[in-house]
């Protein structure tokens, strides 16, 4: 199972380095390795006055979904931000709107 985890964890951070330098939000690999593997999906939401994280971890083996395992933490709100609305939205046409300040997500494999 050691060794299962090791394997995971370098496919996890090929694949979050090729991620990382792509200028948009897809997703480099369409499917991951489901012989044996950990596919894992980190996401924040706004709420009122705090902001949600959530983790998710789907462990694969031998081409079965085998678990899932979801965590939500509660994190603190870093305010709000200043940028320009969408010119195509009729409600902002290009004036300035306050959105809530995202997190920075980093992630180092071990």
């Amino acid at each position: 199972m050691n060794q299962l985890l090791k394997s995971s964890a370098i496919g996890l951070f090929i694949g979050l380095t090729f991620t990382a330098c792509s200028n948009n939000n897809e997703d480099v690999v369409s499917t991951p390795n489901r012989d044996g593997s950990i596919e894992t999906v980190l996401s924040t939401e706004h709420k009122a006055g705090y902001d949600l994280l959530t983790t998710q971890h789907k462990v694969w083996i031998k081409g079965q979904l085998d678990t899932v395992l979801t965590k939500v933490d509660t994190l603190k709100n870093l305010g709000y931000t200043i940028e320009q609305g969408s010119s195509q939205n009729e409600n902002n046409d290009g004036r300035n709107v306050m959105v809530p300040k995202d997190y920075e997500i980093y992630i180092t494999v071990k």
